[in-house]
């Protein structure tokens, strides 16, 4: 059965699971920022990621890629990534409560002055960062600093859910850029060629993409970024939200930008980058996604 609101339209399953989400979160909403976040943290761990198979999900890809975990270690992150996950949509669903909490986040990793730089000559940038942490951490701090940021993102496949997803993020900052056709990256284009800048995640499994290495395993990578870099003469600059604590205090990680050679080379490096953070903060990585699908494939 078909069902319509407005302009879009889905199936009756698709807009029951988009009322259950927003009820969700509307629930959430009522609460207090900090108690918000160990509400929807708790929910999406304990309810919603071992009825989704997201328990299953991060136990393989822990096997995959951190064999050396112990059975303690792998049970806690099986609870404490659906909750990094769960505490990220809540958050970047509270607009501007998310963003004052976050420009307050220290700025480290020494990427800031080439920023500063690039807006001053309006040349373009691409933030290139990962399912780690809290994604938009960057685009909150650095549109409240002036900086002209945006965020492509692949749509949701409910477009319910896609449509109040797609609004509320867009109350961070604009333009958000749905990639799905050519029309949205001529958008993307003229936007960094005017000296825009652009948030993008880089891992997920991209069929087309490169072999490279993600954890020491086969991933397959998109190489778009670096070579958008390369033809518009971008900077392509590594960007983390880091959570401190569970009540809404961050760390804005900006990396030096990557030196233009091959597209190869530097989406390499951006996986490298990636990797340490996770390394070092395993329960902030998205190890629900199916990220090594060219490692499993082979088995």
């Amino acid at each position: 059965m078909k069902i319509k609101r407005g302009d879009i339209e889905g199936s009756g399953t698709d807009y029951l699971q988009y009322l259950v989400l927003r009820a969700l979160i509307g629930i959430a909403k009522t609460l207090p920022y900090t108690q918000r976040l160990g509400f929807f943290g708790a929910v999406t761990s304990r309810l919603i990621a071992p009825f989704a198979g997201y328990d299953k999900r991060v136990r393989n890809n822990l096997a995959l890629v951190m064999p050396d975990l112990t059975e303690a270690e792998v049970k806690h992150l099986m609870r404490a990534v659906p909750a990094n996950a769960g505490r990220t949509l809540v958050e970047v669903f509270s607009g501007p409560e998310f963003k004052a909490r976050a420009r307050k986040a220290e700025i480290t990793g020494g990427g800031l002055a080439a920023l500063e730089q690039a807006m001053a000559d309006k040349r373009g940038v691409i933030f290139v960062s990962g399912h780690f942490g809290n994604y938009d951490v960057p685009r909150a701090v650095l549109s409240e600093r002036g900086f002209p940021v945006g965020a492509v993102y692949k749509p949701f496949t409910n477009p319910f859910f896609d449509a109040y997803y797609r609004k509320l993020i867009g109350a961070i900052s604009q333009p958000i850029i749905p990639s799905k056709d050519s029309a949205s990256l001529k958008h993307m284009i003229r936007f960094l060629k005017k000296g825009g800048m652009i948030g993008m995640l880089t891992d997920v499994h991209f069929g087309s993409g490169k072999v490279l290495k993600f954890f020491e395993k086969r991933a397959k990578t998109a190489l778009s970024a670096a070579e958008m870099a390369l033809k518009y003469d971008l900077l392509l600059v590594p960007t983390y939200g880091i959570r401190l604590d569970q009540r809404g205090t961050y760390e804005l990680v900006i990396e030096p930008p990557i030196e233009h050679s091959d597209p190869v080379t530097m989406m390499q490096e951006i996986n490298d980058s990636l990797e340490r953070q996770a390394r070092a903060r395993p329960e902030q990585y998205f190890f629900i996604h199916n990220r090594w699908k060219s490692e499993t494939a082979r088995r």
